[in-house]
């Protein structure tokens, strides 16, 4: 090999490790529980989260702001009742019969497939749908406005 060919190789592997580089800042930079929100919550509260969502005008009645329920709570976000609504085990006072979809539930059943198929199992999937929703209310304690 001659000085110019290796010259070549180490230009190149520098490159693909440089490249490498940002592309493990960029994992870093994932906000998980905004996509929790986009991919499970938006389309009916919104991309914003103002209740704005494509299928906000097909529901009996309107998703919430959810971007005051801090002003609405006091000035502080009702992690509590977020989490026992978002989980299923506290209703949704207005909407008659659950129109919000149970997360809690959809999770643990989606990661029990999942885990029957892909792995030999998980010992605790409700860790799993709990760390799901934890990001989700870290996210949406994120949007907070402060309209007073």
């Amino acid at each position: 090999m001659n000085a110019k060919t290796v010259g070549a190789i180490v230009a190149t592997f520098a490159s693909l490790m440089a490249a490498g580089n940002g592309l493990a800042a960029d994992k870093e930079k994932v906000d998980t529980g905004k996509r929790e929100y986009m991919n499970n919550c938006a389309v009916c509260h919104g991309q914003s989260g103002k209740g704005d969502g494509k299928m906000a005008e097909v529901l009996k009645v309107a998703p919430s702001d959810l971007t005051v329920l801090s002003e609405n709570n006091g000035g502080i976000f009702p992690y509590d009742r977020l989490y026992a609504v978002i989980d299923g085990r506290e209703s949704v006072k207005g909407h008659g019969s659950r129109d919000m979809p149970i997360w809690g539930k959809r999770y643990i059943d989606r990661m029990a497939e999942a885990s029957e198929y892909y792995f030999d199992g998980i010992d605790d999937v409700e860790v799993y749908a709990r760390a799901r929703i934890l990001r989700l209310l870290d996210y949406l304690s994120r949007i907070q406005t402060n309209n007073k």
